[in-house]
């Protein structure tokens, strides 16, 4: 079945009880990953929980495809419902779900999380046609949903935002729903111990030159080049720049990567794309990376950098150590590449 863009947030929040697997894809890979994320949570709320949680990939489905029926078929040791993650399908896969759709084995639900697929892509169809699988569409927000999505991100932080701000904060955002999280969070760390964000707020913690500071690190790590990102986070130290924040800009930037590498137009098109711009300066960097760095690979680095900043909370070590320590490991990742 289709599921409506309008009816998609309910969807996934409250799934029905028959649903046995649901697909997941658009260009907004921040609201795939999101929604995605709701959906499986509606079922486990530990996603972090092995005995329920089983992640699988395309490559490892194309070469086994009975891996999907003995993930939907496994009875968890502690009970309850499990999930089966299914990352970066496509259109290879249509007949394995076909199949599996039509005699699907145990209670688990299968989440598949896909790319930007056409309206006659082969999987679209294969989950679209089937009465117990959904197809959930995501693309990137209009200047009204991504509004309520910027007010209510604030909200939960038990902040308001000016009108003006939040003209300015939409008219920055957009692209992707990952990015935007992640800008907002970075806001509401800047205004920590205020009430209200002014436009003021937003241009500071959103504009180019509080990022321009960290960008040279991200391009640094990104692009492998360790004596650079060495001298560049060093020049950080010097000024107190906040790991966190440092942190949240490099996850921006990985998703963004994410986001223009998932394209199937082109990276330029893909880039033009992006809200906010990349950087007329930082193009040439920018198109670099997204050769050098697989999808796969990009997930690995944001899952390292969120497990770094979730550290640097949760814990008493230095946190510009472990900060450190993720981007150097992060252009390692990158020089592998090569």
């Amino acid at each position: 079945m289709i599921v409506k863009a309008s009816d998609a947030e309910r969807y996934v929040a409250k799934p029905p009880s028959g649903l046995v697997a649901a697909l997941i894809f658009g260009p907004d890979q921040g609201l795939v990953r999101e929604r995605a994320e709701t959906l499986a949570k509606a079922i486990v709320p530990d996603l972090n929980d092995a005995f329920r949680v089983s992640e699988l990939d395309d490559a490892t489905l194309a070469s086994d495809g009975a891996r999907l029926a003995d993930e939907a078929a496994s009875i968890s040791m502690l009970g309850g419902r499990r999930v089966v993650r299914v990352r970066g399908a496509g259109n290879a896969l249509s007949k394995l779900f076909d199949s599996f759709l039509d005699d699907p084995k145990g209670d688990a639900l299968v989440v598949v999380e896909a790319g930007d697929l056409a309206k006659g892509a082969s999987l679209r169809k294969v989950f679209e046609d089937a009465e117990n699988a959904a197809a959930i569409a995501c693309y990137a927000d209009n200047d009204r949903d991504l509004a309520d999505v910027v007010r209510n991100a604030l909200k939960a932080e038990r902040l308001s935002i000016s009108a003006e701000g939040l003209d300015d904060a939409v008219s920055r955002l957009g692209s992707d729903r990952g990015v935007t999280r992640r800008e907002l969070e970075k806001l509401a760390l800047y205004v920590r111990g205020k009430e209200r964000v002014t436009i003021e707020d937003v241009r500071a913690a959103m504009g180019d030159e509080a990022e321009a500071r960290v960008e040279e690190v991200c391009d640094a790590a990104g692009e492998g080049d360790l004596k650079r990102l060495d001298l560049a986070l060093s020049r950080l130290w010097a000024e107190d720049m906040s790991p966190i924040a440092i942190l949240r800009i490099a996850m921006s930037h990985f998703q963004r990567l994410a986001l223009a590498k998932s394209q199937r137009d082109g990276i330029d098109s893909a880039m033009r794309r992006l809200r906010p711009p990349v950087h007329f300066m930082r193009t040439s960097s920018f198109k670099a990376q997204t050769s050098r760095w697989s999808e796969a690979r990009l997930g690995d680095a944001l899952d390292l950098l969120l497990e770094t900043e979730t550290l640097c909370k949760t814990t008493g070590v230095p946190a510009e150590a472990v900060c450190g320590r993720a981007l150097f490991n992060i252009a390692a990742m990158a020089r592998a590449r090569n």
